[in-house]
């Protein structure tokens, strides 16, 4: 396992199309992570929808993005889905250490065999209250965040529960919003940890047709939001504490 960071090579499976967003996305992960953007490569499924356990060579671990302009409960639609999943499940059997958000969540949640159901409207969106489960406490990660901290959720689609052979660590009362598969370097988060409250109005800004009922709508989304500075800080706790092996401070 590396030990200096700046040896570190990574990869974000990307289910973005919109260009402006697929920069972003990148950027944002890179801010948060500490890494360089040469150190985070991209498959974009867009560009790439079809491939394998292959795209992991020569990598330290998996990021996996969210997405706006795609369903996993419309594989026949997006190719990509199945291949995703596979990765997904590939993953899980290897232990190799994967940070799976919001649509990566629900590409895990299906991948052990879970449940996804989809809202046409009173989803989530904004920041909201992330409460967390006792066992939390003791999870790597979220061992040092507080209860009730604030994170960036916009999702239409979404998992009630933990899906089967994984331990829920976060929840709202709508969804199950994180989990560690059991006994894999493998967490997923159903809302946004890369993102921070200037990259949800930029999100919302561009995909406000998608998720809001028009102007005044996205004005009162926006008016609310909060910063997120401990969801922003679990991605660099994955590098740092999974990828890189180091432990939390007492």
């Amino acid at each position: 396992m590396p030990r200096d960071k700046s040896s570190l090579k990574l990869l974000l499976l990307q289910i973005r199309d919109q260009p402006r967003v697929r920069r972003e996305e990148h950027a944002s992960f890179c801010d948060y992570s500490g890494l360089e953007p040469d150190q985070l490569d991209i498959h974009n499924t867009f560009d790439k929808p079809r491939f394998g356990p292959e795209i992991l060579e020569g990598y330290d671990a998996l990021i996996v993005g969210g997405a706006s302009e795609a369903s996993v409960l419309e594989p026949d639609n997006y190719p990509f889905v199945g291949a995703s999943i596979a990765l997904m499940r590939h993953c899980i059997e290897l232990d190799f250490p994967v940070f799976a958000s919001c649509f990566g969540f629900q590409l895990a949640v299906l991948a052990l065999g879970g449940t996804i159901i989809r809202d046409e409207r009173d989803f989530e969106i904004g920041t909201v209250a992330i409460s967390l489960d006792p066992v939390a406490a003791q999870d790597p990660i979220f061992c040092d965040v507080p209860d009730g901290f604030a994170a960036v959720s916009v999702h239409r689609e979404r998992s009630k529960a933990c899906p089967p052979g994984a331990t829920r660590l976060a929840f709202t009362q709508a969804c199950c919003h994180a989990f560690k598969v059991d006994g894999s370097q493998f967490w997923a988060f159903q809302f946004h940890p890369e993102v921070d409250r200037a990259r949800l109005v930029e999100r919302l800004t561009i995909f406000k047709q998608h998720y809001t009922d028009g102007d005044d709508h996205l004005e009162q989304v926006l008016a609310n939001a909060e910063e997120t500075p401990f969801s922003n800080a679990l991605v660099g706790k994955f590098v740092d504490r999974i990828v890189l092996g180091q432990k939390p401070a007492p």
